[in-house]
Order: C-alpha cells, then structure tokens, then sequence
C-alpha cells in the first residue's frame, strides 16, 4: 500500500512536470499576479459554498452539537475534517473518522451517529454532484465547438461516475450491507457476531429513516450541497474574469463540469497533483483556446486550497488541548441527549 502511495504520488508529479513543460510559465505568472486583491472574492466566494456544505450535514444530524453557536462548531469541525481529506490520498475519505471523533470528544455526539450523518452527507453531496454533472454536460452538448471525442469521453466519464454514486446511495437505501452479513454470518459464528451486526442493523436504519422518513431534511441537505456546486462555478467564473479573460457563465458551467470529472477520476492521486491542472489546461484550451489559461485558473484554485488546508490544520491544532481533557471542558453537553429514535447508544 505504501509503494503504490508513492507510485501515485510520482503519477501526479509526472503529470504536473507535463503541464508546466507544455505552458508558458511567464504568463501564467503575469496573470496571477493581475488577480491581487481578487483572491478575497474568490475566497469569499468559496466561503460561502462551504456554508452551503455544513447547512447540507446539520440537516443529517438529528441534533445540532450543543447549545449555542452550533453552525459556526460544524464550520470548524468540517474545515478540520476537509482539510485532512486534501491531505490523504484516500479518496476523500480521510478526514471523515477526523470530524467523527471531533463530534464525540468535543460536543458529545455517539459515535454511531456521527459516522451516520457523514456518510449521509458525502451521499447527498455526491448525488447532488450526479445532477451537477449532467446539467454541465448538457450544456457541453451545445457547444459546436467542442470535439466530439471530448464529449464522448466526458460522457463515458458521466456515465462512470453516476453509476458509481448511484450504486453507493442503493447500498444504504436497500441494507445491502446488513443483508450480505445477515447470509455471510450463520450458525455459531453468527451468534459470536451477533453484537457487531446488531451495530450494523442500526447504522443502517439511521442512513434509511433518513432517506424515507425525513425526507424535507434529505431534501433540503441536496438542495443545499447542490447550490454550493453551483457556487463553485460562479468562483470559477470570477476567477477567469480576473485572470482578464472573461467566459460566459455556460462556458464556467462546462469548465467545472470537466473539472470535477478529472478530480472524481483522480481520486488516487494525493491532492489530485498533476491531473487538476491536466484537466484545466485541457478543457480551457477547448474552451477559450488557451492551455496558459488552464494552468493559471487551476494555480488560483490550488492557492485558495492551499489557504483553506493550512485554516483547518490550524483549527484542528486549536482543538487537541480539548482533545487531550477528553472533551468535557470543550462543551458539557451530555450524551444521553443525542440518543434518538434508535434507542440508547451502547458506548
């Protein structure tokens, strides 16, 4: 596992070794420079598709952690988790058992809630991205100026990707976890097992109350994670106006749409090095003629990663002296009050 860390690792750092071969460097330079004091509304703008992000995980918890300023706590707690997740070539999933623990030592939370309300709000997030997805593709469609290799490949990659998410949110709508351990787990070692599927059957029926039974909040954390894809396309759109080459908003729409695709695809590659600025330099190049254009929008986007992984590490440094006191000096929240309709926690 660790070698093949590595060989991806040196993956993206061929691939971005190939971008910048392939740019003029000068002007991509010259253009960052020209953005200034544009990197405040672009990372304004990012800010605001975060807020989206943490409205869409309240609406999966059952409660919000604590008495107060609850939004501004999940806000911290998902800038810490998502910058591990930047971090951690896994997927995306890196910093998910971060804000879990985070959840249950600072505020309180059951474990088995918080990982509940995780991975229902990485499936709405990702389902919202289906839909976002193709709505960009179908406005790729309509660009005449667009090779018809570079859409089929997009589309191969559409289909790829949704079929994917889809697959992953019928997994939780349907327990096909608990049904394939319920017949894998017979005669004694089943009973031996008995506790941990129990676990599972529960976990399980939190991911599909909320599916079916709450389905205003499953409906507004979509409709939230979905604005703040959008949003993304508007930084994008900003981001090209200051860089002094303004594009339409379904030009914006397209670029981001590929983008994605790339950085979906490029999931194994810590930090998705090399493929997101590839996939830039690709796509803008079709778009607006210019590969230098690419590589600079993909430079602005790594630099306001950049500044949003070090604020989290920061926030998540912040947080280890209530780590360390086991939480209860952080927020004395007890934690029979996060107990819900599945019954008592078994800590």
């Amino acid at each position: 596992m660790r070698f093949a860390k590595i060989g991806y690792l040196v993956l993206g750092l061929g691939l971005l070794g190939l971008v910048l071969y392939e740019t003029d460097l000068a002007e991509a330079w010259g253009r960052i420079r020209q953005v200034g004091w544009g990197f405040a509304l672009i990372f304004l703008i990012y800010f605001v598709a975060f807020l989206f992000d943490v409205g869409a995980w309240r609406m999966t918890l059952t409660r919000p952690p604590g008495d107060g300023p609850w939004f501004y706590r999940l806000w911290k707690l998902r800038m810490v988790g998502e910058a591990f997740n930047s971090i951690t070539p896994l997927a995306t999933m890196g910093g998910e058992p971060v804000k879990a623990v985070l959840l249950k030592k600072l505020y309180g939370v059951p474990y088995r809630e918080g990982a509940a309300s995780l991975v229902l709000t990485k499936t709405t997030i990702l389902l919202a991205l289906v839909v976002f997805l193709s709505g960009g593709f179908f406005v790729m469609m309509g660009f005449a100026t667009l090779p018809h290799s570079f859409k089929l490949a997009a589309g191969a990659g559409l289909f790829a990707i949704s079929l994917g998410i889809l697959l992953f949110y019928l997994v939780q709508h349907r327990r096909i976890t608990t049904q394939t351990l319920r017949r894998l787990l017979r005669g004694r070692l089943a009973q031996r097992l008995e506790g941990a599927l129990h676990h599972v059957q529960d976990f399980d029926g939190r991911l599909v109350r909320f599916y079916t039974g709450d389905r205003r909040r499953f409906a507004g954390a979509f409709l939230l994670a979905l604005a703040s894809w959008f949003v993304s396309v508007l930084e994008l759109y900003v981001a090209m106006a200051l860089l002094g080459h303004p594009v339409t908003f379904g030009e914006a729409l397209v670029i981001e749409t590929v983008a994605e695709l790339v950085r979906a695809g490029a999931f194994f590659i810590p930090g998705r090095i090399g493929a997101q600025e590839g996939g830039f330099m690709v796509v803008c190049a079709a778009v607006t003629g210019s590969p230098t254009l690419g590589l600079t929008v993909a430079l602005v986007r790594r630099i306001r990663e950049i500044v949003w992984i070090v604020w989290g590490l920061a926030l998540g440094w912040a947080a280890l002296p209530g780590l360390r006191l086991g939480g209860e000096a952080a927020v004395a929240v007890p934690a029979e009050d996060y107990r819900d309709r599945a019954g008592p926690d078994p800590r």
